[in-house]
């Protein structure tokens, strides 16, 4: 605005230089239509009272109707809307100039949209889209998208409110028309999320903070009023020495009747441009306040309605994940029960079958549930002393089978400058591995993958490891490297039909890799293969003690004769993890519900206690607690299917031992449920 302040004002300087008052006339109303897109109604009505005063002198319809336009715009953000309908006609009457009836064209139909006359806006505000010989045509062809997108969210047309709103935000991206940017982005947001697209309102909502921080800041605001209060005080000095130069002429005439009223006028014209300026700073002053409180309070409705965005879409995947695990679980543990009791070859077929698609469907549901954990800053990378070598072997040999189902050859390169012990979260780097090994595997064929660990920086006792993971497979189409890492890109639907997948491994590797503050590349090549890099800060521990072994697998147990406690509300349930733990000889009591467990807990000695956490009446978490407050020793299991609102902390901190995750994989329970029977037996005897 400011450079367009300034050049008007040079304008007005050449008007009056050459006593042209055409020229004037239109400076002023240009100073007023810029003042009216400024909100600045008091400078703008101002200007256009100094024009009103040159055009009772002459002859310049163009000049009079600019003027009506202008009083139009006015008296319509006075409320007066009639009046200023009544202005445009007779500005249509006086006008033939075409760029003006349009800009009267757009007024009217705002006054129309005000008035609620859709039928009628709509109609001006389609010609002015349709119109391409207008001066500033993207300009109001933006607007008056933006005004229809208005119009079809009055009316619940959600759908044409998009499609309009996207069409102004098109334009006014390629123009760079920032103030209907916004207006876009704010149109779009709220016609998502009345559709229920909570995704798209989420991202358009977070377009709206990054453009009003670029937008509107006070000190902009306050360079303008700098700017115009500038012309304002050069336009009452040149006003002054207009009137000192007819006084000079009148003294040499010697007529004292002339001089004394023009030195009256000359005074009166001082003091009534000084009034006008005193008030007119005021009102600046206190419309920069409103403006900045006003703009405050849009950016903290906008944080929230983002805020809530989340939150919602956090809530909604949180409930549903939880409860697909519970049925899940009914379907893995029931068919790892069915596979255990000697069916025919052809059961055995569809129970595999059944058993690769629970699995199928427990890990999208983890994906899903990663990510979300991720967004919503419910996870962090930890602090743990591991032994980055074993955990890359670990993960290799877990996806050994699928390599083999394959013919894809696994090979790790390591740098045996890396020490031994290293401090982080070996979780989440094996989280990352392994989507990234699983994801070479599975567009490999025939072929090798490669896995890259190396030392790259070393200062004292901080580190820097470069990691990578190529492939000589399929590759990766140029186009869609740009969104290879967002949620359901693998590459193509075809390409994760054929080959398998959710999607979303890349999308959680470059999640996870965000919390220890790496970033994911990639190089790739259609034919030969993709290479998938990455830096990551580590710190060493060489103090530490042997690397400890790998844990014991559940077949080094006796079960035989132990006696455990399923807490479980589920009656499904109940009966899956009884048969599960009956085929190991271990007899079990059933509780339904939490107080049901402390009672129990309070009358018999129990080896171990596999609580569910989500139960009516007191959670498990509660009856945790409570157990105890009279045994510290019973071994208790969190046998649960976790939700996003779920903290392993707070399991550990209400009594737990350890956490199982429903569904569950049948050797990781058992293992769990006899190392910490045992080591709690240990404990006791020592």
């Amino acid at each position: 605005m400011e450079p367009a302040l300034e050049r008007l004002n040079k304008a007005m300087e050449v008007a009056f230089q050459n006593n042209d008052n055409k020229a004037l006339i239109d400076a002023y109303h240009k100073l007023a239509i810029l003042y009216l897109r400024m909100e600045k109604d008091d400078s703008a009505e101002y200007y256009s009272d100094r024009s009103k005063s040159l055009l009772n002198d002459i002859s310049y319809p163009y000049g009079e109707a600019t003027h009506k336009y202008i009083e139009a715009i006015i008296s319509f953000r006075d409320g007066k809307n009639f009046l200023a309908i009544s202005m445009l006609n007779e500005a249509k009457q006086i006008n033939n100039d075409r760029n003006l009836l349009n800009n009267i064209l757009f007024v009217e139909g705002e006054i129309f949209l005000n008035l609620e006359k859709y039928e009628s806006a709509t109609k001006n505000f389609n010609s002015l889209i349709v119109n391409t010989d207008i001066y500033e045509k993207e300009y109001l062809a933006a607007k008056s998208h933006l005004k229809l997108a208005e119009i079809h969210f009055k009316t619940e047309d959600f759908e044409e409110s998009i499609k309009n709103a996207e069409n102004a935000l098109t334009l006014a991206e390629t123009n760079d028309f920032p103030v209907q940017r916004l207006a876009a982005n704010k149109l779009l947001g709220r016609a998502n999320e009345r559709l229920g697209n909570f995704k798209s309102a989420l991202f358009y909502n977070r377009n709206i903070l990054d453009l009003k921080d670029s937008i509107f800041t006070y000190e902009k605001s306050l360079a303008e009023t700098k700017t115009a209060d500038k012309i304002q005080t050069q336009f009452m000095r040149d006003e002054i020495d207009r009137q000192e130069t007819k006084i000079a002429e009148l003294s040499q005439s010697k007529n004292r009747s002339e001089i004394t009223a023009i030195l009256t006028s000359a005074f009166l014209t001082i003091i009534s441009i000084l009034a006008v300026s005193l008030y007119r700073n005021n009102q600046i002053k206190l419309k920069t306040n409103d403006l900045l409180q006003t703009k405050n309070n849009e950016l903290q409705a906008a944080r929230d309605a983002a805020v809530m965005a989340m939150e919602a879409k956090t809530n909604f995947l949180s409930t549903v994940s939880h409860e697909l695990r519970t049925p899940l679980y009914a379907v893995t543990g029931l068919t790892h029960l069915l596979l255990e009791e000697n069916p025919t070859e052809s059961q055995k077929e569809h129970l595999k079958s059944l058993k690769f698609s629970g699995d199928y469907l427990l890990n999208f549901i983890n994906d899903i549930l990663q990510i979300n954990k991720i967004d919503a800053d419910k996870l962090e990378a930890l602090q743990i002393d591991f032994n980055l070598k074993k955990i890359l072997t670990e993960v290799i040999n877990s996806l050994h089978q699928s390599a083999k189902a394959n013919n894809t050859k696994l090979v790790l390169e390591f740098d045996e400058n890396i020490p031994s012990h290293l401090l982080g979260d070996p979780l989440k780097l094996s989280q990352v591995f392994i989507n990234l090994i699983g994801n070479g595997i599975k567009f490999t064929k025939d072929g090798q993958v490669t896995i890259i660990a190396k030392l790259v920086k070393k200062v004292e006792e901080n580190l820097t490891i470069y990691f990578e993971v190529k492939d000589n497979g399929i590759g990766i189409d140029p186009e869609k490297q740009l969104n290879i890492f967002d949620s359901f890109e693998q590459g193509s639907i075809q390409i994760n039909r054929e080959y398998g997948g959710t999607g979303l491994g890349l999308t959680i590797v470059k999640s996870l890799l965000g919390l220890f503050g790496s970033k994911i590349q990639l190089k790739s090549e259609e034919g030969k293969g993709s290479s998938f890099f990455f830096e990551v800060d580590l710190k060493s521990k060489d103090d530490l003690i042997e690397d400890i072994p790998f844990e014991i697998t559940e077949e080094a147990y006796d079960f035989s004769g132990l006696h455990i406690l399923i807490v479980e509300d589920n009656k499904i349930n109940q009966v899956i993890t009884k048969k599960m733990l009956n085929k190991k000889n271990i007899s079990c009591d059933i509780a339904n519900n939490g107080l049901e467990a402390v009672a129990m807990v309070r009358k018999t000695d129990y080896d171990c206690i596999l609580m569910d956490i989500h139960m009516p009446g007191i959670s498990g978490e509660e009856a945790t607690i409570e157990i105890r407050k009279f045994n510290r020793l019973v071994p208790i299991i969190a046998l649960t299917a976790i939700s996003l609102d779920d903290s392993l902390e707070s399991f550990y901190a209400a009594g737990c031992n350890d956490v199982v995750t429903k569904p569950f994989k049948p050797e990781v329970f058992y293992q769990k449920i006899g190392k910490n029977i045992f080591d709690t037996k240990k404990k006791i005897e020592a």
